[in-house]
């Protein structure tokens, strides 16, 4: 009975620990500054206006303007995911209560960011950067119909990335980068516990509900690489990549089990589910990105970016008991995908900028995967902001996005119907951004 608690139980932890993104497709934060809101991040590898160029292309340090730089932002994140029954979800067997909406499952989320460059000569640059690329949030009312698929889940990064540039010659630059990156991974579904005990033959208690929870992290490294060409004055190329980073995470799963009342129910759930810890590996994704810059006169300046990222190395995630045991498997079957955007700015004057921008964003996720933990779909880009130069040393950006949500569809089930339930229906989606950015040369 054991192995068949744990086995219905962790599905959707599995999920979990690669899901909920929602600025960026899948679960990537495209905002590791706040300057390229406003652009959609269009240019993002060419642009180098800020020491944030280390996690964009960590050759545009030596395009900076001073000796050295400070550069620190947050991109503030409003998400929206409220799902809408179709009258086709169903709760698992033996369960009867309980079928609500989930609320908006999104929120707020607040995405920091700091980045030091500093040029050793006129040829080489050194900096390092502080970020959180991927992660994000997403927690259903207790009630919800689909809650035994997934409740609460949290995922959280720090990135830290040390770099260094070189200017080979007057038109290019080479930049190189490692990166320390922890994963945190905290979520929950409800359990059925009385399909459970049915299921294992100990008898039909109805009505016998509680919630699993996964706890795990990990440290690990991965680098990234840039390239940065300005073949004249009016126009610059830069072309960058960051590695995969494969994380082994390892925590515990616990459960808050229900009291039947009957010592020996009770024995029976733990005995079935116990506490224990758990390891999973999950791939976060590399990506690469060819991006231009070019002024069209004293005023205009064009920005674009093609962007492409390897999701589908997310195939499968498994989770295993220390020591070997599969107690979970699940198929993603995700998707490489390819973001476009383009942005331009005018200089209103010698002090002000104003910033316009519009992307295009692929979701990894297909319609017949769609999972509860993770309502992704394509989504559009709309931003606008602008740039103040405050004096001689001090930078300000602020700028804003809202990004348009083709209304995800799903049909769930976490491959155990009656123990997980049907999730029929469709999300009403959307995200707002803003992003600050204050940079100092000194």
């Amino acid at each position: 009975m054991q192995g068949s608690v744990i086995v219905k139980v962790l599905p959707t932890a599995a999920i979990a620990l690669a899901a909920a993104g929602a600025h960026g497709a899948g679960f990537q934060l495209l905002e590791q500054n706040g300057s390229g809101v406003a652009n959609s991040f269009a240019g993002s590898a060419a642009v180098a206006e800020n020491a944030s160029t280390i996690y964009f292309n960590p050759a545009g340090m030596t395009r900076l303007s001073g000796t050295r730089q400070i550069s620190g932002g947050l991109d503030v994140v409003r998400i929206g995911f409220e799902f809408g029954d179709d009258r086709g979800s169903t709760l698992p067997a033996l369960t009867s209560t309980g079928t609500g909406d989930g609320g908006d499952a999104g929120g707020i989320a607040l995405v920091p960011n700091a980045y030091v460059s500093m040029k050793l000569s006129d040829k080489l640059a050194v900096g390092i950067g502080l970020g959180a690329p991927f992660g994000l949030k997403t927690e259903y009312d207790d009630d919800f119909i689909g809650r035994f698929l997934a409740i609460n889940s949290e995922i959280t990064t720090y990135n830290i990335n040390p770099s260094l540039a070189y200017q080979v010659n007057p038109m290019v630059s080479l930049g190189f980068g490692v990166s320390y990156q922890k994963i945190e991974a905290k979520l929950s579904n409800a359990v059925n516990f009385s399909g459970l005990l049915a299921q294992g033959g100990v008898g039909v208690f109805p009505g016998l509900e509680g919630v699993g929870k996964v706890k795990a992290d990990d440290f690990s490294w991965g680098w990234n690489v840039g390239v940065m060409i300005q073949p004249s004055d009016s126009t610059r190329v830069g072309l960058s990549y960051r590695s995969k980073i494969k994380h082994e995470l390892s925590g515990d799963v616990t459960f808050e089990r229900p009291d039947s009342g009957n010592p020996l129910v009770n024995g029976a759930m733990a005995a079935g589910a116990p506490n224990g810890p758990v390891e999973a590996d999950v791939e976060v994704p590399d990506t690469f990105v060819i991006s231009a810059m070019q002024k069209l006169s004293t005023d205009w300046t064009m920005l674009g970016d093609i962007s492409w990222t390897g999701w589908s190395s997310l195939e499968s995630l498994e989770i295993f008991r220390t020591g070997g045991a599969l107690l979970s498997r699940e198929t993603l079957e995700w998707r490489d995908t390819w973001r476009l955007a383009l942005g331009a700015n005018y200089r209103y004057s010698d002090d002000v900028t104003l910033k316009f921008g519009v992307a295009y964003d692929q979701s990894p996720v297909e319609t017949d995967h769609r999972l509860a933990r993770l309502p992704d779909a394509n989504r559009l880009w709309l931003s606008i902001g602008s740039q103040y130069r405050v004096g001689s040393a001090l930078v300000v950006d602020v700028g804003y996005a809202h990004l348009f949500i083709n209304d995800p569809k799903i049909d769930a089930d976490g491959d155990a119907p009656a123990a997980k339930g049907n999730l029929v229906g469709s999300y009403d989606a959307a995200v707002d951004i803003l992003g600050v950015q204050l940079t100092y040369d000194f």
